[in-house]
């Protein structure tokens, strides 16, 4: 497919590990390798720059006081860390398949989920989108121990049959993230949803953002990282086999 191209091997760029804000930042300014991991939203389509939420985001926390090193086998966008794991088109299912590959390689300490809006608008298996989310996220844990899961709720639909969908697939992945955390996992629940989430208003499509719409998301992703951070949930990032010093956590691509 045009316009999408896969992570090239990393090299260290030490000079540009440094935190821009004067704030001591999550966990005491550790340094974040995060992996975004979804379908088109995700990817940042419909974004007029291929960034989506990312470079908002990217910016904010290390803005904050934290270095960061987005991570995935693709790359998506302007943005100089452009890395993602997004996959445009696919369901939960297919998304789970990619992980099984991608977090256990880049072993993030902090995963962003947002996927199932395709689920929706293929009325693909929608009674088990729950069992499905379940699954991806035991995967994500299984690769990579050490980390956070900020899960999302799907966005507003224009469509209201498809605003149904999304409905009934957040009240699943409520009741989901509320079992993972019972159970001991570090996840938090973020709610993409109007007001706080982009409105009908701020879809490019009925589905995918505008840039309003993502710099939404980035806010809101945030804020769900905040919460893990007052949890305590955010851990130091895992050395990776055959690298000692892992994944830079922040790289340059030759």
């Amino acid at each position: 497919m045009q316009g999408i191209s896969i992570a090239a091997p990393i090299q260290q760029n030490d000079d540009l590990l440094t935190p821009r804000g004067t704030s001591p930042g999550f966990a005491k300014g550790i340094w974040l390798r995060i992996m975004p991991l979804g379908a088109s939203i995700t990817y940042g389509l419909t974004s007029h720059d291929g960034n989506g939420y990312r470079e908002f985001l990217r910016d904010q926390i290390v803005e904050y006081g934290n270095p960061v090193n987005m991570v995935g086998s693709r790359r998506n966008g302007t943005m100089e860390d452009n890395d993602v794991e997004g996959w445009p088109g696919y369901v939960i299912s297919q998304v789970r398949t990619k992980a099984q590959t991608a977090v256990p390689k880049y072993k993030p300490n902090v995963v962003l989920i947002n996927v199932g809006t395709n689920d929706c608008s293929g009325n693909i298996d929608l009674a088990n989108a729950g069992n499905r989310m379940s699954a991806l996220l035991d995967d994500v844990y299984k690769g990579s121990p050490r980390a956070t899961i900020i899960l999302s709720t799907l966005l507003v639909r224009s469509d209201e049959e498809k605003q149904e969908c999304v409905e009934d697939v957040n009240n699943q992945f409520k009741s989901v993230a509320a079992a993972q955390r019972a159970n001991g996992r570090r996840l938090v629940l973020v709610d993409m949803q109007p007001p706080d989430g982009p409105t009908t208003a701020e879809l490019v499509d009925g589905i995918h953002p505008n840039e309003v719409g993502y710099a939404k998301m980035a806010d809101i992703w945030f804020d769900g990282i905040k919460e893990a951070d007052k949890a305590g949930f955010l851990q130091t990032k895992e050395a990776i086999a055959g690298n000692p010093d892992g994944v830079p956590d922040r790289g340059v691509y030759g």
